[in-house]
């Protein structure tokens, strides 16, 4: 079953727990579908999470970050890799799950290249795409907590934050 909007405007913490477990599924142009478990997730938090990309307010770039939850938030990193992030949370409150790895996959540049995802997905409704969403199939995961990576340019506070959820 497709997620819906009663999950994804819940509070970035519990969407990215609550992600870990869950498909993520890539319909291509071809018809082809690629379906991956959720294996990994990192939460990011409004404008006071010196990790978010909304810590120095709504840009071009994050404007999504302000839709209500159930968006997709994709950009590109250091120029090589596009990164796949959910929005959650209800409007205006900026918060995204930054999906880090799939089964198979760690690694959210690794993640987003077999999943063929890329800046096109950026601004999607994940709760109606025909092109890219996430499923429930009932399975139940167990994840362990730790700090969030890659984020050095963040205030101590926040990168220690157990932030990031990883399946088990």
């Amino acid at each position: 079953m497709r997620l819906n909007e009663d999950f994804y405007t819940q509070d970035a913490l519990l969407v990215a727990s609550n992600l870990i477990g869950k498909l993520l599924v890539r319909k291509l142009p071809t018809s082809e579908i690629i379906k991956k478990r959720i294996t990994e997730t990192e939460a990011y938090l409004d404008h006071t999470d010196t990790a978010s990309h909304a810590r120095f307010g709504k840009t071009e770039r994050n404007k999504i970050m302000y839709q209500q939850g159930g968006y997709s938030y994709v950009y590109l990193c250091y120029g090589i890799h596009y990164l796949f992030n959910v929005v959650s949370g209800i409007e205006n409150s900026a918060q995204a799950v930054l999906i880090r790895g799939v089964e198979g996959f760690n690694g959210p540049g690794k993640m987003t290249k077999i999943m063929r995802i890329d800046k096109n997905l950026n601004g999607v409704n994940l709760m109606i795409s025909d092109q890219i969403w996430i499923e429930d199939d009932g399975y139940k995961a167990k994840c362990k907590t730790t700090k969030r990576i890659g984020i050095d340019y963040a205030t101590d506070e926040y990168r220690n934050k157990k932030w990031r959820f990883i399946m088990e």
